[in-house]
């Protein structure tokens, strides 16, 4: 399902708050990631984690830190990473005493990916699906969950496929500023080798 075709990515809830305020900066709506430094930037699950933080509430690499429960050092390089990338940027600072404290959010709340290959699709795919675990595990109870496996016929695939984008699409337009954050994660992928 390459082939240019573009999918969202980064409805995330957060591990650290359950209910979310209105965001705490401002933000574009969408962006468009294609570029490679992008897509390699997001292809790390730790960095999908901090994107995934800041979605919408800025953080400072300290907040950070205590948050993922890594050393400053390690949370700064990702930072620039993804901060060189365009991914995020610096959307405040806070003097304390002698040293000034950059707090970090995304360049938009939602990113739309467009991949020209499969490869790229598929990797992308597991940096979301792992995410989607990490945050399953941290979830509180009452997750409703399925992995179901079927062979269908191209025309059934075709039409189930559609369904599910449907789903998708309805699944964020019902975003709320008052409701409680929750995560759809869906896939389909063929599980026969390529090769054989």
């Amino acid at each position: 399902m390459a082939n240019g075709r573009e999918f969202p990515y980064g409805l995330p809830i957060s591990t650290v708050r359950a209910k979310q305020a209105s965001p705490d900066y401002d933000a574009p709506d969408t962006l468009v990631v294609s570029d490679g430094e992008q897509l390699r930037a997001l292809a790390d699950d730790l960095r999908t984690r901090i994107v995934a933080l800041l979605r919408d509430r800025a953080r400072s690499t300290q907040e950070l830190s205590v948050e993922l429960s890594l050393p400053k050092g390690t949370v700064g390089h990702h930072l620039k990473v993804l901060e060189r990338a365009g991914l995020i940027r610096v959307v405040r600072t806070r003097r304390i005493r002698a040293v000034t404290e950059k707090y970090y959010g995304r360049t938009a709340r939602l990113f739309v990916f467009r991949l020209d290959d499969d490869a790229g699709e598929r990797a992308l795919a597991s940096v979301a699906l792992r995410q989607a675990a990490h945050e399953l595990e941290q979830a509180p109870e009452g997750a409703h969950f399925s992995l179901v496996r079927a062979r269908l016929a191209p025309d059934d695939l075709r039409r189930l496929v559609r369904r599910l984008e449907r789903l998708v699409d309805d699944f964020r337009a019902a975003d709320s500023e008052d409701g409680v954050m929750h995560v759809l994660t869906t896939g389909f992928w063929n599980t026969e080798r390529r090769d054989a």
